[in-house]
């Protein structure tokens, strides 16, 4: 059997600088927003017409305020099916998540798999200097593993 070993390599640097694996660069800049006015019907509408599982919630400053996601909207079809209502006129402030933990688009995106294990959130947005950049998802890294070759690491 013959065995194969390049020995440790170095990747070259660029410009004189380490090269990272940015959050900024794999992130969904062109993120679906919601309101906290919106209805819970409204939101199923979008994440369902848009193929997501959830978004920031922004007020009319444009300050994230939120994030609203599948989860929350199982929340009002199961208190719709309690109580024999078929639609789910409920405000998304009354069921989006309040407490959000935001990334900064200069993170690792390893930094940011192990924030995504550790809290079992699948997604974040992404912020800097209080405004919305844009969103990491679970998905969006695992597609960037994908796109990345083992000397990048």
């Amino acid at each position: 059997m013959v065995k194969s070993f390049q020995g440790v390599r170095e990747i070259p640097v660029k410009n004189g600088r380490d090269q990272k694996i940015l959050i900024k660069d794999f992130m969904t800049a062109n993120v679906i927003t919601f309101h906290p006015d919106d209805t819970i019907d409204y939101v199923m509408e979008v994440l369902t017409r848009k193929k997501i599982s959830g978004g920031p919630v922004l007020d009319s400053m444009g300050q994230l305020v939120g994030m609203i996601s599948e989860g929350d909207c199982l929340k009002a079809i199961s208190k719709g099916q309690y109580t024999n209502t078929p639609r789910f006129p409920a405000p998304v402030s009354e069921l989006m998540t309040k407490e959000v933990i935001t990334m900064h688009p200069e993170l690792s995106i390893f930094d940011a798999a192990q924030e995504f294990l550790a809290l079992k959130i699948r997604r974040f947005p992404v912020v800097k200097d209080g405004k919305l950049l844009g969103q990491l998802s679970v998905s969006d890294i695992v597609r960037a593993m994908a796109k990345l070759k083992s000397a990048t690491w």
